[in-house]
């Protein structure tokens, strides 16, 4: 029945915001209204009047995860200790994620049935019921602009896009045309605005989405300036996902520093990288913040401690700024299912 008092609420309060009668106070039904039902509502004209007349939150978090592969060793865990079940990668960390406003990750391959395979025995392939882990876990948003989505060709990268829409888990990086893969992905996190783009430098130029034709995001630096400038006019919030970097190298390169800075010099607010499987630091520049990465999340790679470790970037906004950024440190078990760790150094 509450349930049902809350929609009441909303179509009177909608009604009154159309029609301008006041004929509802701040009484009983405005008291109903919680602030996640204001913030459900605020893309429209309408919703962002009620988001202000009950108070929407002006806080919220942000987790950000390092790689998501699905596929070879995770997937025999999966099948031989998880008994087949999806969500069996997640288990140990579900619960948190799933606390946060938007939780965001890079999804290091395809997710398909079909394709052919383009390149190494490094080549990965999701099966579609990982999607349900995904969302299980309280994922938001996957970066697909990588070095593994073309894994299984264009059918791949195709079913992996539908797949996701098909679970309201948003992808950016990648799409089915040039606009579709460069456009930002934009989310309410209480009353701000935040916006997501996602592109690598360690792919080959000519698989760009072009106009009719699936691939990632722009490898143009200046694009990539030109995207974040154009997202942030419109955002309270700006993100570039990137993917760039040496594989189990520690530390940021001066390429990685000087794209990073110039993305928050462009109007990111951060920047949040993956590919190298290691962590690697996380700096303050300007009014921004760079973390060069978040190591693997969710892999098989446990030939080394750096690998098997990984961090989950906790960012808390307020009133339309980044007022707190934390690293929570996680650590594969045997079964490569990421576990938080504390630390005591």
């Amino acid at each position: 029945m509450e349930r049902y008092a809350v929609a009441i609420a909303v179509w009177m309060i909608a009604a009154s915001a159309i029609g301008g009668t006041a004929f509802l106070g701040r009484g009983n039904f405005e008291n109903a209204l919680d602030s996640a039902v204001a913030a459900s509502f605020s893309s429209t004209r309408i919703a962002r009047e009620i988001a202000e007349r009950i108070g929407a939150p002006k806080r919220g978090t942000l987790l950000f995860t390092g790689d998501i592969m699905l596929d070879r060793g995770v997937a025999w865990k999966v099948r031989t200790q998880g008994e087949g079940n999806p969500h069996f990668p997640f288990q140990k960390v579900a619960e948190i994620l799933e606390r946060a406003d938007l939780t965001i990750g890079n999804l290091e391959g395809p997710v398909t049935t079909r394709g052919t395979r383009q390149g190494s025995i490094y080549s990965f392939q999701m099966d579609p019921a990982v999607v349900r882990g995904l969302a299980f876990s309280g994922f938001d948003i996957v970066s697909l602009a990588n070095n593994h989505i073309w894994d299984y060709g264009r059918e791949g990268l195709e079913d992996t896009v539908t797949l996701l829409n098909d679970s309201a888990i948003q992808p950016v990086g990648a799409g089915l045309n040039r606009n579709a893969a460069n456009a930002p992905v934009g989310m309410n996190v209480g009353d701000m605005r935040v916006a997501f783009l996602s592109f690598t430098t360690v792919y080959p130029k000519g698989l760009e989405a072009r106009d009719g034709t699936p691939g990632i995001s722009t490898t143009d630096r200046g694009e990539m300036q030109e995207l974040v400038h154009g997202a942030s006019a419109d955002a309270d919030i700006t993100v570039a996902l990137m993917h760039w970097g040496v594989e189990y190298e520690i530390s940021a390169r001066d390429a990685e520093r000087e794209l990073g800075r110039a993305l928050i010099d462009a109007g990111a607010d951060l920047v949040v990288g993956h590919h190298p499987h290691v962590v690697q630091e996380v700096e303050r520049y300007g009014e921004g913040w760079i973390a060069y990465s978040l190591g693997n999340f969710v892999f098989d790679q446990d030939f080394s401690e750096e690998t098997k470790e990984g961090l989950v970037l906790e960012v808390t906004l307020e009133r339309g700024a980044i007022t707190a950024v934390t690293g929570k440190a996680v650590k594969a078990n045997e079964d490569f299912q990421p576990e938080f760790i504390l630390r005591n150094d």
